[in-house]
């Protein structure tokens, strides 16, 4: 915690903290998801989806499974409160090898246990960087809310390897991962970044449906230009408010952190 607290003992402003968020993030990641409206989403790079890791528990009729137990067929429910099959379920599967850290593109990223809402999510969650949660109506890429305290870069203890898992309904939906809404896998151009790619053409054979109509706008950064553009929105923001929903998002997370920090 040492590195998240000022001079004082106290967390920084949620505006500061944002501030270098973006700036790190402009500097060292410029090809990260955009602002953009729901027709235009896309993801194109095999890191370019998000997934869960290995042992995270997805809300079914029955009740929480975990992600890897989860088969083709199986119903799981949305935050519509409707109970939808599993199309199909994609995974990869990562090995550090004598590597002394993850790519940031691949490292997961904790949501700690209440960063969003009381018992949201009920336990911590582990999601890949570019897997959205559903917040305020829009979807944004986990990776965009790392703010250092109750959304971080960190492995579970017991493991060693990265096994990721993603759920594929027949449209793209938000349903329920340690009680925090997240999406369902959105395909826009194919499954070839999952290692078992084959088995859905096995299954289904070769894609013929339009790419998935996502089911909120996704709001996050692709490029530099966008980390810029957020940038000015937080320098007017101390006049006038036009942060955008990733900001606003970011803003109320910490906050709760903070308060969290000072309350402990």
């Amino acid at each position: 915690m040492r590195n998240d607290v000022d001079s004082k003992g106290t967390l920084p402003s949620p505006a500061r903290r944002h501030f270098f968020h973006i700036m790190s993030s402009a500097a060292g990641a410029l090809a990260l998801p955009a602002l953009t409206k729901p027709a235009k989403a896309r993801i194109t790079t095999l890191h370019g989806t998000g997934c869960f890791l290995r042992g995270t528990r997805i809300l079914a009729p029955q009740g929480a499974e975990r992600v890897e137990n989860l088969a083709i067929g199986d119903c799981v429910i949305t935050a519509r409160g409707e109970s939808k099959p599993i199309k199909w379920i994609g995974g990869r599967r990562f090995s550090q090898g004598l590597s002394a850290q993850w790519p940031d593109d691949v490292h997961p990223i904790r949501v700690a246990r209440s960063a969003l809402a009381d018992n949201v999510p009920h336990s911590d969650l582990y999601l890949s960087p570019l897997h959205a949660l559903f917040i305020d109506g829009v979807l944004i890429p986990v990776k965009d809310l790392v703010n250092g305290v109750s959304i971080t870069r960190a492995m579970p203890e017991d493991h060693q390897d990265i096994e990721y898992f993603h759920i594929e309904l027949e449209a793209h939906e938000v349903i329920l991962a340690e009680a925090a809404p997240v999406e369902t896998l959105l395909v826009t151009d194919g499954r070839e970044r999952f290692t078992n790619f084959v088995e859905f053409e096995r299954l289904y054979g070769r894609e013929t449906a339009p790419a998935m109509v996502p089911y909120a706008p996704v709001a996050g950064y692709r490029r530099g230009r966008d980390h810029l553009v957020a940038l000015l929105r937080l320098g007017v923001s101390q006049v006038i408010d036009v942060r955008d929903p990733v900001q606003i998002a970011y803003d109320r997370i910490l906050a709760r952190a903070a308060a969290a920090h000072l309350d402990a």
